[in-house]
């Protein structure tokens, strides 16, 4: 079989090319939020409608950003290029758009008590967030090597996943304009998530394991049918979920080890 697959490859060597544009597709549809997201300024009926279209630009872009990785193991064409490529994609993605995408509706919406500015200094907190961790997962994975089932710290697509979803529900349900004040300082708690040491899931390795595990099977069947009935509260209430639960379960973990540490060594953490 390996045999087999090796000559397909010699034969279409445009295959190898195929994780890298997958890339650069998912770095497109970044750019294209960014543009629409600038086009709230002209609509002066509802801009809401070009925020959704923004946020969900960004979602579909997750699809590239796992297509490439997986085309890239199944063509044998990771390469170094390709590595600093996707972090360069995922930068414009889901550092730089939702950002953008977040600070923009602050200032139509007025979001914040302290003014536009205080808006535009959370944004920027996720926006360096957001290089300094595709800059450490440079590091470990090309220096470190490292692969585990869990991350240290929120994946930023994650992060930009948790402001779209909001940014999509608030769109649907046209909710007062207090909840859209949530953003800003939300997107600046996702970015200390993004630098934090607390561990998150690896969803792409916790799907992967689905068939030996029958409960993993029932949540995610359970998963798909509320999102047929609902969308966008669904996909809210996930991304979100996954979001506050490794933050819980940090805070748990980190109680318990307290509890069990002398009184003198807890004395050195504070």
């Amino acid at each position: 079989m390996k045999k087999k697959t090796a000559v397909f490859l010699k034969k279409n060597k445009w295959l190898k090319a195929l994780p890298n544009t997958l890339t650069v597709c998912n770095s497109l549809c970044g750019f294209a939020a960014i543009l629409n997201t600038l086009q709230a300024y002209k609509e002066t009926k509802d801009p809401m409608t070009v925020f959704i279209i923004s946020s969900c630009m960004i979602l579909f872009a997750m699809i590239f950003d796992t297509l490439d990785g997986f085309a890239a193991r199944i063509f044998n064409a990771a390469s170094l290029k390709g590595i600093q490529m996707d972090s360069l994609a995922d930068m414009v993605t889901f550092g730089v758009a939702p950002a953008v995408l977040v600070a923009v509706m602050a200032h139509l919406y007025s979001a914040t008590k302290f003014g536009f500015y205080a808006a535009w200094i959370l944004c920027a907190i996720y926006l360096a967030a957001a290089a300094h961790r595709l800059a450490q997962y440079n590091v470990i994975t090309m220096v470190e090597k490292k692969s585990s089932q869990k991350f240290y710290g929120l994946p930023t697509p994650g992060g930009a996943a948790a402001i779209c979803s909001l940014v999509f529900l608030f769109g649907i349900y046209r909710p007062e304009h207090g909840l859209i004040k949530i953003l800003p300082w939300y997107a600046g708690v996702l970015g200390i998530l993004l630098v934090s040491n607390i561990r998150y899931q690896h969803m792409g390795k916790w799907l992967g394991t689905i068939k030996k595990h029958k409960k993993r099977q029932a949540v995610l069947v359970l998963l798909l049918v509320c999102f047929i009935l609902n969308p966008p509260i669904t996909a809210a209430i996930v991304i979100n979920g996954y979001v506050l639960l490794g933050l819980v379960a940090f805070l748990i973990t980190f109680n318990r080890k307290k509890e069990i540490l002398p009184q003198s060594k807890i004395e050195t953490f504070r």
